[in-house]
């Protein structure tokens, strides 16, 4: 691990070397990047809506057949996909862009052959699969993500941040070394807490039974990041929600569905909160994806990994100043995971590649 970690400091060192010489970039509007992954939220439920042979006892465990049907499975599955991620089809498909369907020849998937948490972030993040991440227990992330490399460029010192609700995500973005603001899980939020809101949050993060040890509900991620917005103004955040991958594993269609819809829901909120601040309006870009995909049919919908065939398929959405507004994309140019970093730093004028060699590029499509 000395040796990951040296070498790890070493790209960096290049890489803020790299920032600071002429990189050729179009000057672009956007000046804030917010990446938003739902962990493990299929792209079958984000282009067909509901999946009607799940809404059951038998195979989705659901409690109330009726109210799931009447919430998201009441018409066409273009209806009930709207239904289901209203945000995502009333304002990302209307002004930004989606990759993924596969039905429509859109092809978005991950490239490290694993397809579960840990391995996939990586290869989000740094713009690579990584061999040696082959679990999600591996220990602090030896490659430098491009939030930590940004949060080292002349502008965005003190002003990149991540919040996560899984704890691995303070080994994903190696907060140890990479001196950024990285939340986590149930960590106390605010250890200084100066607001009534700061100091609620830090009871509630205390006292509430928890169901997973090493994940915090997603709402409660979302006021935290709230409230942290309230006083800072981050220009690159990363949001990590994960209930959608915990309701699934437990064969939970109904809260699996409900923990998407109330995602995209935060999503919105955070969206029209930003617009309605002067620091970002206009100037914000969302990405949104996810970190793998799931199998299919009554028994492997719940599950993903390196034998579950098609969780290597993904999404990902693009909205932002920068994007033009071709909404949801047919026989697009495919997509991977492994573009995600690039394109954050490509939206703030940078050349992830040129700063990390072997990255792979961006999603030229994604961008005016």
């Amino acid at each position: 691990m000395h040796a990951f970690r040296t070498a790890a400091v070493a790209v960096l060192v290049l890489g803020i070397a790299a920032a600071r010489a002429p990189v050729a970039a179009q000057q672009r509007a956007t000046e804030h990047v917010v990446l938003i992954v739902t962990d493990g939220l299929r792209w079958q439920e984000l282009y067909r809506g509901a999946d009607t042979a799940l809404i059951n006892e038998e195979h989705g465990h659901v409690e109330d057949t009726a109210a799931l049907r009447r919430d998201f499975a009441a018409g066409s599955p273009v209806e009930n996909r709207r239904a289901l991620l209203p945000f995502l089809w009333d304002s990302v498909a209307r002004n930004g862009q989606l990759y993924g369907n596969r039905d429509l020849g859109s092809a978005a998937q991950v490239t490290n052959g694993l397809k579960f948490s840990y391995p996939g972030y990586n290869e989000m993040l740094t713009g690579r699969a990584d061999p040696r991440i082959d679990k999600n227990s591996y220990g602090p992330n030896p490659n430098v993500t491009v939030f930590e490399w940004l949060g080292h460029q002349p502008g965005f010192e003190g002003r990149v941040a991540a919040f996560g609700s899984w704890d691995v995500f303070v080994e994903i973005f190696n907060r140890k070394r990479a001196g950024i603001h990285v939340h986590a899980a149930w960590e106390t939020p605010f250890p200084d807490a100066a607001t009534p809101e700061s100091r609620l949050l830090n009871r509630l993060y205390a006292t509430t039974t928890r169901i997973w040890d090493g994940m915090t509900y997603d709402a409660y991620m979302q006021a935290v990041v709230e409230e942290y917005l309230a006083h800072h103004q981050p220009r690159v955040l990363y949001l990590g929600f994960g209930e959608t991958d915990e309701w699934a594993h437990r064969g939970r269609y109904d809260l699996y569905l409900r923990a998407a819809h109330q995602v995209d829901q935060f999503i919105a909120d955070l969206w029209r909160a930003l617009q309605g601040m002067p620091a970002y309006a206009g100037k914000t870009t969302f990405i949104i994806t996810t970190d793998h995909g799931r199998g299919s049919g009554p028994e492997n919908w719940c599950d993903h990994g390196r034998d579950v065939e098609g969780a290597e398929y993904i999404w990902v959405a693009v909205l932002g100043p920068d994007t033009a507004p071709r909404g949801e994309r047919s026989k697009a140019a495919a997509v991977t995971q492994a573009q995600v970093a690039a394109t954050v730093a490509a939206l703030l004028g940078f050349d992830w590649p040129a700063a990390s060699p072997g990255a792979a590029g961006a999603i030229a499509d994604a961008m005016r």
